[in-house]
């Protein structure tokens, strides 16, 4: 988990399922998707607690969404993780990033058990380009110390 190669395959994906989006604008998983759709991403929010976020429609589960996505980034609290991951199997959703924050021992065991290519414990601001403000700066201070990945 967590190569290079995952990281650019993941993030070359421009239809991703943002599971655990907040209804709160002002949440982080609010932000990123302003951010993530600024650079082009399209983001299919699922909260089974929302029918739209931000004025966007809202799915329940991966098993709702409308159309394939090429993979799901995974904002929960840790303890729903696990069940994303079997969720994104199940619907045959191969690629996974569980965002720092919502990964869990059992979410990423899941994903080797279910052979799914996963980026586990990083943030996807450091790696969707362009890479700026904040995110510039973890990224170049993981660079020197050796923390991106290989």
């Amino acid at each position: 988990m967590n190569t290079k190669r995952d990281i650019q395959d993941f993030v070359s994906q421009k239809t991703i399922a943002m599971a655990g989006m907040s209804r709160d604008p002002r949440a982080m998983s609010a932000s990123m998707r302003r951010e993530l759709e600024s650079k082009g991403y399209r983001i299919l929010a699922v909260n089974p607690h929302a029918t739209s976020i931000g004025g966007a429609p809202c799915y329940p589960d991966l098993a709702s969404l409308p159309e394939k996505v090429g993979g799901v980034l995974v904002v929960t609290q840790p303890t729903q993780s696990e069940k994303i991951v079997r969720d994104a199997a199940a619907q045959g959703i191969s690629r996974v990033w569980i965002q720092l924050g919502a990964q869990s021992p059992a979410a990423e065991a899941a994903c080797r058990e279910k052979g799914l290519t996963a980026v586990c414990g990083k943030c996807i601001m450091m790696f969707a380009e362009p890479v700026t403000s904040i995110h510039s700066v973890h990224r170049w201070f993981s660079k020197v110390f050796g923390q991106l990945p290989k």
